[in-house]
């Protein structure tokens, strides 16, 4: 009996495992909202670093990590890294630039796992004034990744994040 269930259990094992291979090599999350302020001042809070941490979701949820600016105070080259007990530890970088448009980044996290992702808000003007801000992270899904995205959603995980993030922006970006 006991030979039954650890051959049942081990033949469960190598299931997950090989389901986990089939999972996308590539991960996307993405989320958006409309904002009641012109895309210039949405721009400003996101190509600056400073005024990005003012409404970062992480850095709320741990105010007391460790945080440090380096290159530029805004646009390309600009950096900051962190490290935290919740956070763990990385590092973010803004790497392209539309002005008004566009910001893209690469994301290089260390601690707890090692992953290397690139993120893009895109900000779209409307006629009536407002903007339209779109938050994308993606990268590459290690085999890691993949194992854990059987158990957790990332999309679900990351993207109410993304979702506070935005609407902390939102009111910031509001307020001008």
């Amino acid at each position: 009996m006991i030979k039954i269930i650890g051959l049942i259990v081990l033949l469960l094992l190598a299931g997950v495992l090989v389901a986990a291979a089939f999972r996308p090599d590539h991960f996307r999350v993405e989320r958006r909202l409309r904002i009641q302020a012109p895309a210039d001042t949405v721009y400003g809070l996101i190509q600056d670093l400073h005024q990005f941490n003012r409404w970062n979701p992480w850095l709320r949820k741990e105010p007391g990590a460790q945080g440090e600016y380096s290159g530029p105070a805004a646009g390309i080259g600009a950096r900051y890294g962190w490290q935290g007990k919740e956070l763990g530890q990385g590092s973010m970088e803004i790497t392209g630039l539309q002005p008004g448009r566009e910001v893209r980044l690469r994301l290089d996290f260390i601690k707890p796992f090692e992953a290397h992702n690139q993120a893009l808000f895109q900000i779209q003007p409307q006629a009536d004034g407002s903007s339209e801000l779109s938050w994308a992270m993606e990268g590459p899904s290690t085999y890691l990744s993949k194992l854990m995205g059987l158990i957790f959603n990332m999309d679900r995980m990351v993207g109410t994040d993304f979702e506070q993030g935005l609407k902390n922006l939102q009111q910031i970006a509001e307020q001008h």
